[in-house]
């Protein structure tokens, strides 16, 4: 598909969405229940690309979305693009539900420390990845989130700059300063 192509289907699915919204605001509640399912779908496909690895909590954060969009509704200025509005509230829940993830599986370590010694070969992955996760809380967001989502999830320089609300640039340069603050750490400089 080329470029004007896929442009002109985003400024047909904007008008589109914005005008059962704005319908929808004006008391059409037909037309808010479709803007309401066409939403939801858009946001199911945005969600499954960034939760690939959970999707069970893919409905759950969709809903999340659905909810803080008609809770807000009075804050949307009709001047404004209604997918941008809509990204944004989407964006944030998922920073929400990614770091309460994050909190979650901190308290997943296992009790009796001791017993590593032993651990079988097969857990050194998991042992692994609890030792990154335990090395990246030292570091602040705007390192730590990059270093996330473009090394560990995988996702490109600007998915993970439209996720957290930081420049490319800013991505870059994340990942790049929060490994060098890791190797430090490993190399017990800090």
């Amino acid at each position: 598909m080329d470029r004007t192509h896929g442009d002109g289907v985003l400024q047909r699915t904007e008008a589109r969405l914005q005008a059962l919204f704005l319908r929808g605001l004006d008391g059409d509640e037909s037309a808010y229940r479709r803007f309401l399912s066409d939403l939801g779908g858009l946001l199911r496909g945005f969600l499954k690309r960034r939760l690939s690895s959970r999707p069970s909590d893919v409905e759950d954060l969709v809903q999340e979305v659905l909810l803080a969009v008609h809770n807000g509704r009075a804050t949307y200025r009709s001047s404004e693009p209604l997918t941008a509005w809509v990204h944004a509230i989407a964006r944030y829940k998922l920073v929400d539900y990614l770091r309460a993830r994050m909190r979650v599986e901190a308290l997943n370590d296992p009790l009796d420390d001791s017993m590593e010694l032993f651990a079988a070969p097969e857990l050194e992955p998991a042992q692994a990845k609890r030792d990154l996760r335990k090395l990246l809380e030292h570091l602040p967001d705007h390192q730590r989130l990059p270093i996330v989502h473009v090394k560990l999830e995988g996702l490109s320089v600007s998915e993970t700059a439209r996720m957290t609300g930081l420049s490319e640039s800013a991505v870059k340069v994340g990942v790049h300063r929060g490994l060098k603050a890791l190797a430090a750490r490993i190399r017990g400089v800090q």
